[in-house]
C-alpha cells in the first residue's frame, strides 16, 4: 500500500537561503538531467535539500513543518526561482504522482516536474577521523592571494586547482599557477595540522569555499578521505572532490635570484597601468617596462590604435632592466596587496618579475616576462 504523498511546510526564507547554497553547484548545461536538480529530502523537522555537479556537492538543512516525510528530485533553478519571486511568508510542497511537484505560496500555484529521488548520485560519507582544524581567517585570506593566479583552462587538469599542502606542523601553504603567473600564500596554524601530501582543490570548490567561510569563523573542521574533501559550517555541508594529476614543481622557479630591486607607489602603479593599458593589445595585455635610475617608463603600443606612454619614480639603481608583461596579472597581484609600497624583484628580461610584501611576508608572487 501507498504511503501518503511527501508534503512539507516551509517558510520562505528558509526555503530560498537554502536552495541559494545550490546554485553554483548544479549543472546549468549538462548531459545528465539529474545534475541540474536538487534533491530534497523531509524527515523529523528538516529539509534536506542537496546538489551536486559531481566535483562539488553540497547539503543544507533547513527547518519545516513536514506533513507526509519523502524525498524527490527538483529543477534546483525554478524552485529557488519561485522561492525568490515569492511575497508569501511559507511555502507549501506536495509531492503528487510521476514525480510532478504541486508548489502552493500565498496566491501562487506551481506544478514542477522533478525527478525520481533515486536517480539523484550518492553523498559522500565522511568521518571525524580525517579531520583538520584550521584557522577559518587564514585560510580565506590564503584564498584570495592565491586563487586569481588559477587557470580557467579545462585542459591543463594539473593547473586548474588551488594546491594545498602542510610544509610544517603547524603551518598551511597554498599555491596556485596557470603557467604564466604564480602565487604563493603561507599562514600558521593555531592547531597541528597532518597531511600527508598536498592535495590538488578544484577552483569551482574553493570559490565555493570561500563564500562558506565568514569573518567571525575560528576554527573550519575540513576533513579529508580518499579523493573527497568535506567541510562543514552550520547547517551548510560541503564536498569537494581532489582533482587527479600532479600539480607542477613550483620550488625551481622560486629558487631563481633576483638582484634587481624596485620600490614604486602601488596606488601610482596600479593608476598607471590601468591608464596605459587603455591602449594594450587585447590578446595579450602586454606592457613594456623600462626600468633606469629613480625612473619606471610603462607602454603599450597597439598597431590598430596606437601607443600609451607614462613615467614613474621608483626607487631604483641597478642596471637599465626592459621587460615586457601581461597588465592583468600585474593589476590581479596588486590588488590583494596590503602594502603602500610595492617591491618588484628582477634578473633580467626573461626570467620572472617577482613581487613581495613587506606587510605580509607569507605572500610571493611572480609573473613570466613577454615577448613585445
Amino acid at each position: 500500500m501507498k504511503g501518503k504523498p511527501m508534503e512539507i511546510k516551509i517558510a520562505r526564507d528558509d526555503l530560498k537561503e537554502g536552495l541559494h547554497w545550490t546554485q553554483n553547484v548544479v549543472e546549468k548545461k549538462t548531459t545528465k538531467p539529474i545534475l541540474s536538480n536538487a534533491l530534497l529530502e523531509c524527515s523529523g523537522s528538516k529539509l534536506k535539500i542537496s546538489a551536486t555537479d559531481l566535483e562539488v556537492g553540497v547539503t543544507v538543512e533547513v527547518p519545516a513543518q513536514v506533513e507526509s516525510e519523502g524525498k524527490v528530485a527538483v529543477p534546483a533553478r525554478s524552485l529557488y526561482d519561485i522561492a525568490r519571486e515569492s511575497t508569501a511568508d511559507s511555502i507549501t510542497i506536495r509531492h503528487s504522482e510521476d514525480h510532478w511537484l504541486e508548489i502552493i505560496a500565498g496566491a501562487s500555484k506551481f506544478k514542477v516536474v522533478g525527478l525520481s529521488a533515486e536517480e539523484f548520485p550518492t553523498m559522500p560519507k565522511m568521518s571525524e577521523k580525517n579531520l583538520l582544524s584550521l584557522d577559518a581567517p587564514a585560510i580565506k585570506a590564503m584564498i584570495v592571494k592565491t586563487l586569481f593566479a588559477v587557470s580557467t583552462d579545462e585542459t591543463k587538469s594539473g593547473l586548474n586547482g588551488l594546491f594545498l599542502e602542510v610544509p610544517a606542523e603547524k603551518k598551511l601553504r597554498m599555491v596556485a599557477t596557470d603557467g604564466h603567473r604564480l602565487s604563493w600564500a603561507e599562514r600558521p596554524m593555531s592547531h597541528a595540522v597532518s597531511l600527508s601530501k598536498g592535495v590538488l582543490l578544484p577552483r569551482k570548490g574553493v570559490l565555493e569555499l570561500q563564500k562558506l567561510i565568514q569573518e567571525e569563523d575560528g576554527i573550519l573542521p575540513l576533513a579529508i578521505e580518499g579523493r573527497n574533501v568535506m567541510v562543514q559550517r552550520g547547517p551548510v555541508t560541503l564536498f569537494i572532490r581532489l582533482i587527479e594529476g600532479d600539480f607542477p614543481d613550483y620550488r625551481q622557479i622560486m629558487e631563481i635570484k633576483h638582484d634587481q630591486i624596485a620600490l614604486l607607489s602601488k596606488q601610482a602603479f596600479v593608476g598607471a597601468l590601468r591608464r596605459v593599458s587603455l591602449l594594450s593589445q587585447e590578446q595579450n595585455r602586454g606592457v613594456r617596462l623600462t626600468f633606469n635610475s629613480g625612473q619606471l617608463e610603462l607602454l603599450c603600443s597597439n598597431p590598430d590604435l596606437g601607443e600609451a606612454r607614462e613615467e614613474l619614480e621608483c626607487q631604483y639603481k641597478g642596471k637599465h632592466l626592459q621587460i615586457g608583461l601581461n597588465c592583468r596579472y600585474l593589476l590581479d597581484i596588486l590588488s590583494v596587496l596590503e602594502d603602500e609600497t610595492v617591491k618588484l624583484e628582477l634578473k633580467d628580461e626573461i626570467s620572472p618579475c617577482v613581487i613581495r610584501s613587506e606587510a605580509d611576508k607569507g605572500f610571493f608572487s611572480l609573473t613570466m616576462p613577454m615577448r613585445l
